[in-house]
This record gives C-alpha cells, structure tokens and sequence, in this order.
C-alpha cells in the first residue's frame, strides 16, 4: 500500500478531520507563497526593504503608501480561484468528514471552495477597518480610495490581516486549538511549519492520523503517520481515483 492509498484509507476511517493549511496550497491558484525560490520573501522590489519589514505594523504605520503598494501588488489577488485542493477539502466537509479549516492563508480561497468553518488565524484581505473610526469596509471598498486608503472620517484603514510584530487573535487561537486537540485526523498542507506561534498548534494533536502534504520536508516529518512530498493538486488527483 503506497502512501496515497494510506491516505484514502485514513480518511474514510476519520471522523473529524481538520485541515491546516499553509501558502503552498494556494500556489496552484497563482497566489505565490512566502519562502520558496519564487515566493514573496525572494522577490525584488523596489525599495531597499525586506519585505518581512514591509508587512510589519511599524512599517504600516510610518510608510502606509510604499506598504499599501506592496500589499496590493503583492498580496492581493482579485482573479485567483480555488484549486482541486481546495474544492477536495470543502467537499469533504459536505461528506461530514472535515470539521474545520485552520488556515494560515488570508486570500479567502477555502470560502469561495464552500468550506463553512474556516479559522483564519492570520486574518483575510476581505475584511479592513478604519484604525480610528473602526467603520468596516470590504476589499473592494478600499481599491477604489487610493494609496494609502482612507476612512471618510479620514482615518487610516488598516487590513485585518495579522502583520509582524502583532499578535494572533485570542478567539481563533482558542477555536484553534479546540479543533486540533479534539480531531482523530490533522492534515497539515502546504506549509513548512516554521512560523510561530501558528507552527505550534500541531503539538496540541491527540488524535490517530497525522498527515503532512508539503513539496518539502518539515520539522514534523518524522513525527507525522503519513507524509508525502508532492503538489497537493496532483495528491487530490490521486486520491480521487482511489
């Protein structure tokens, strides 16, 4: 029985799966990741910035025009479409099978899949209020206000995505945890596991199967019951065929 077969096997005996989701998921949509040879970090831009300093909150708020033309060049992608592995995952909680999505993504790819119970612990593009009057705008709210957007009370409108520097969301981090230390099965993909505190979470698993679907190899490898270096994509196709 080769890997891929385990998987299947592995899944119909689970009860309560959930997903823990990274960058490379979203790679097959056109949304790069951070790390790899062609991800975010490893771009050039055209200051002479990191740009792990650029998604800062100090950065955000000395220099909110050179990061909102990062931000939109960079980080958000209106076109991307969910992936097989993401339309695979939402269906498997229509089957009953996947109770929740952790995600450390922010695009919003997983809802537009149809996953319901989506934790995103590092927030989303979608959602983004004014840092002084905490008016809500929506994404396409804030492209048509300029660089830096603004409130109309003329505040400046932060995303409510998580940047270096600050700390997750207590409530997610708990609904987090809860998930992860009461499922049977955790499948953690496309991520390389070496962000924290996010990374951690895979300690708080008690249950049977842990899978880790990631092109390279993680902290966790030898650690996980089933571990498979692949696109995730071609993974789905797999189990598909089963």
């Amino acid at each position: 029985m080769n890997e891929i077969q385990k998987l299947k096997k592995a899944i119909d005996d689970s009860k309560k799966i959930v997903v823990f989701s990274g960058a490379g998921l979203s790679t097959n949509s056109g949304i790069p990741d951070f790390r790899s040879a062609s991800g975010i970090y490893n771009q050039k831009i055209n200051m002479n910035v990191r740009p792990e300093e650029i998604i800062s909150h100090s950065f955000f708020m000395t220099y909110p025009d050179e990061f909102y033309k990062f931000y939109f060049d960079k980080m958000v992608y209106l076109d991307a479409k969910p992936n097989k592995a993401h339309l695979y995952f939402a269906e498997l909680e229509k089957k009953g099978k996947v109770s929740s999505v952790v995600t450390q993504n922010i695009d919003n790819l997983h809802q537009l899949a149809g996953s319901k119970n989506v934790i995103e612990i590092h927030g989303t593009v979608m959602k983004n209020h004014c840092m002084k009057c905490h008016k809500y705008y929506d994404l396409k709210d804030i492209l048509d206000k300029g660089i830096p957007p603004r409130c109309d009370c003329g505040g400046l409108i932060k995303p409510d995505v998580v940047l270096y520097e600050e700390g997750l969301n207590e409530d997610d981090i708990n609904k987090a945890l809860d998930e992860i230390s009461s499922c049977d099965m955790l499948i953690i993909v496309g991520t390389s596991l070496v962000v924290y505190p996010a990374a951690g979470f895979v300690r708080y698993f008690n249950g049977k199967y842990l899978v880790l679907l990631n092109k390279s190899e993680t902290q966790y490898d030898n650690n996980a019951d089933i571990v498979i270096h692949d696109d995730v994509c071609h993974v789905v196709e797999e189990l598909e065929k089963l």
